[in-house]
């Protein structure tokens, strides 16, 4: 349904945050809610379950928590801010992941299953191609681990 472009070590990304009509369209908090749920539940049965806690309860708060990010970034209400510490959302969410290994294989798999989630979400077609590009690139500045072995952090640019 979706490509996906390779990764690139130290190539700049650009990207825009997903159009506000996402947000609205999915039916704002309740909608992106169950697509979140959806989402991380089909991550739970994925070969990156790993990376996500095995306790259901803590694994709850991740999809909460994960959840208010997606509403804030799709233009809901800033549901999110407390988390960043003051940060940058984007530049937030990239360090935070930092403290995992992640592969292009790992970044496939999760687009993958976004892709899923998506499917089953009935609004305009451009409305999500629109929230896909965003995460389909966004998502690049998450890998850090290639398969030469060696380790890259993305540089943030706020100009992008």
């Amino acid at each position: 349904m979706y490509e996906v472009s390779k990764v690139v070590k130290g190539e700049e990304v650009s990207f825009k945050h997903p159009s506000k009509e996402f947000y609205k369209a999915i039916g704002g908090e309740e909608g992106m809610k169950a697509l979140m749920y959806d989402f991380y539940d089909i991550i739970y049965e994925s070969d990156i379950a790993h990376f996500f806690p095995q306790d259901e309860e803590e694994f709850e708060a991740v999809k909460e928590k994960n959840t208010k990010f997606f509403i804030q970034i799709c233009g809901g209400p800033k549901v999110y801010e407390s988390e960043t510490g003051g940060m940058n959302l984007d530049e937030f969410m990239i360090r935070l992941h930092d403290d995992f290994s992640i592969y292009e294989k790992s970044r496939y798999e999760w687009l993958g299953c976004m892709e899923e989630a998506l499917r089953k979400v009935k609004i305009d077609q451009n409305i999500k191609d629109d929230f896909w590009a965003y995460l389909e690139s966004f998502s690049k500045l998450t890998v850090n681990t290639f398969s030469d072995g060696s380790v890259y952090y993305a540089k943030y640019n706020r100009g992008q």
